[in-house]
């Protein structure tokens, strides 16, 4: 009797950079979608909040279809071609989806200012679960070991972020926070819309500054886990900057009480120097390693002639050899 093999079938290892590939793409025409359905293209999604408030939306909608969207887009290409740019700049981009769009679902005054928005709370809902998903991949995709940038590169990053979370909590945040607990009519942003207020200190104060002081302090003590944390918050945080300029600059456009040109000047030269901050600190990983020129072997040219093994000799070639160089002597 012949005994029956019975193979099992091989299993498909899924492949994660197609799959993040996938979810960068869907994560783009999300927000696309988001930002051409509402006051900045089609009309037809109407935030309730205030006119102050709206016009910041106006910019970040116009931030994320005009910059985020299209590296989104580059992201996914970079996931496709497995180029070791994709996890990082998935993981900051995911950042600061997640961030923003908890924001408008959040931020707005339902029941109190008119408006539609909740009935766009399923396309809303889809950009964060697609947010999340990303974060998610792109983490698992980041390497163990990351190329580490200079050390000098480091301090200035470890520093930058140490001076952006000082600047958060008591250039930006402190101040207005004092105002509303004293004087809140005063406060034009507050007195319109306190849910989104409260919401923005709450998301900065208690997340966006400890997760920079930590990385920053990780990396001034050259930690090697510091240098995961610092490519998202460098990613992030320069699409946070940018957004936040072009808030600045639609309320500058539309006369807004609150709109300042200093302001909106000021966060567009953060946003270059974090921009110029993330490409520097991403430049090892565009670096990528060649390996040493080896000499291949005429019948197997995919295979370096040192990796081959030698070749064995025969007695009859021995002999010859030995009988040609007595011949020469």
């Amino acid at each position: 009797m012949t005994a029956q093999l019975t193979t099992r079938p091989a299993t498909r290892v899924p492949d994660r950079h197609r799959t993040l590939a996938a979810t960068l793409a869907a994560l783009a025409l999300a927000m696309a979608t988001t930002s051409l359905v509402g006051p900045l293209g089609l009309d037809l999604l109407h935030y309730r909040t205030s006119p102050t408030t709206l016009h910041q939306l106006l910019g970040s909608d116009a931030a994320a279809l005009f910059v985020v969207v299209p590296l989104t887009l580059a992201a996914a290409v970079l996931a496709l071609r497995r180029h070791p740019l994709a996890p990082p700049l998935a993981v900051g981009l995911s950042a600061y989806a997640i961030y923003t769009y908890a924001q408008v679902v959040i931020g707005q005054e339902y029941l109190r200012l008119p408006g539609n928005v909740e009935r766009f709370f399923p396309l809303l809902l889809a950009v964060f679960l697609l947010a999340e998903a990303v974060l998610v991949l792109g983490w698992r995709s980041l390497p163990s070991a990351l190329p580490a940038p200079s050390p000098r590169l480091a301090r200035v990053v470890g520093v930058t972020l140490l001076t952006v979370a000082a600047f958060l909590v008591f250039g930006l945040h402190l101040r207005s926070m004092v105002t509303a607990w004293t004087d809140p009519s005063s406060l034009t942003e507050y007195a319109s819309s306190p849910t989104p207020f409260w919401l923005v200190k709450l998301m900065d104060l208690g997340v966006v500054a400890p997760a920079a002081v930590l990385v920053g302090v990780g990396l001034l003590r050259q930690s090697p886990w510091a240098l995961h944390g610092a490519y998202a918050l460098l990613t992030g945080w320069t699409c946070l900057a940018v957004s936040v300029t072009a808030m600045g600059l639609v309320m500058v456009v539309s006369g807004d009480p609150d709109g300042s040109v200093v302001l909106a000047g000021g966060f567009g030269v953060v946003a270059v120097a974090m921009g110029l901050l993330t490409v520097a600190f991403y430049r090892p990983l565009v670096r990528r390693p060649q390996a040493p020129a080896t000499p291949m072997c005429w019948c197997a040219p995919d295979v370096p002639r040192d990796l081959l093994p030698a070749p064995a000799t025969t007695g009859r070639a021995a002999t010859r050899r030995v009988s040609e160089v007595l011949v020469r002597r």
